[in-house]
């Protein structure tokens, strides 16, 4: 039996979560001893698949339909793929676009489907484990076949690059039950919150809407993306794709700028991968010290403009 992956690409670009799902994927098959095999559905899929060819992935499936992502293809394409692979767990990422699909495969397949799951085991059994405000519990699966999609941040990119065959699978689409078609696409953030190397993030710390400006300078400035935590979105200071936590995304930036951020434990569910986290914050007990590499109490009016008259200059 075989263990898949699913790639996940817009706008012409493969995203980063396509590789770390290889990462999971990699690392479940060792304990089944499984191959593992990467799908990459619609889009200009022969274009992404050497890319996804990476070491330890056997093969590369390549579905040719649809020029974009489209919820109805991909859930015919994949289903049809697990069973002319005989593919025992689909692992997904747990994005919008992995949680559009996800559970229908599942419901077309009659397996049971877990979402937002941040570790894989399978040395006695499929056991997948979540969390939630700090606390991580693990379920066994009932049955050795489930689709599962991964909290993104939680596995790094594989790297490596390999020798994968690269398959094109011809899915029989059943054009009548497409109801769904991309017409096209608008990017809500000036960067895909996921994606980012460094992440500036505001918090109830700022004060006011009108202090945003500061902060959007300072990302324009190091050319990144402005987040937020719970309040600047419940406040309608900032749309809810910015938000990060638990109620928001997940990221995983090497660089990660908290701006009057003080820390909610539904916050740091997060930001906590961060390779670097940075607090501004003048409350001296804001849980977000606790997390911080590097911490400046003060108020965020009197850090942040000099850094962006120093990259200004």
């Amino acid at each position: 039996m075989t263990v898949l992956t699913v790639a996940e690409h817009r706008g012409g670009r493969l995203r980063e979560v396509s590789r770390a799902t290889q990462t999971a994927g990699l690392e479940l098959a060792e304990a089944t001893d499984d191959p593992v095999h990467t799908a990459v559905v619609g889009g200009d899929a022969e274009r992404f698949a050497p890319r996804l060819a990476r070491d330890g992935v056997d093969v590369v499936h390549t579905v040719a339909e649809g020029e974009e992502f489209t919820y109805d293809i991909a859930t015919q394409a994949l289903t049809q793929l697990v069973a002319d692979i005989d593919a025992r767990v689909v692992l997904a990422p747990g994005s919008a676009t992995g949680l559009a699909y996800a559970p229908a495969v599942a419901a077309r397949l009659g397996w049971p489907v877990v979402t937002d799951a941040v570790g894989l085991d399978a040395a006695d059994g499929l056991t997948v484990a979540r969390e939630a405000d700090g606390t991580v519990t693990t379920f066994a699966v009932d049955g050795d076949r489930a689709v599962v999609t991964l909290r993104p941040g939680e596995w790094p990119s594989a790297e490596a690059t390999g020798d994968a065959e690269i398959w094109s699978f011809a899915a029989d689409i059943d054009d009548v039950a497409v109801r769904s078609t991309v017409t096209g696409s608008e990017t809500l953030g000036d960067r895909e919150l996921t994606e980012a190397d460094v992440v500036v993030a505001v918090g109830r710390g700022i004060g006011a809407e009108a202090n945003l400006e500061v902060v959007f300078d300072l990302a324009e400035a190091i050319d990144e993306t402005v987040a937020a935590a719970s309040p600047p979105v419940k406040r309608g200071w900032l749309p809810p794709e910015r938000q990060v936590g638990q109620s928001g995304v997940t990221v995983a930036p090497d660089v990660y700028l908290a701006i009057g951020v003080s820390g909610a434990a539904q916050h740091l569910v997060g930001m906590r991968e961060s390779d670097t986290v940075v607090a501004i914050n003048r409350d001296p007990t804001a849980p977000i010290f606790d997390v911080a590499d590097y911490g400046i109490v003060a108020d965020f009016a009197d850090v942040v403009p000099a850094p962006v008259a120093a990259f200004d200059s």
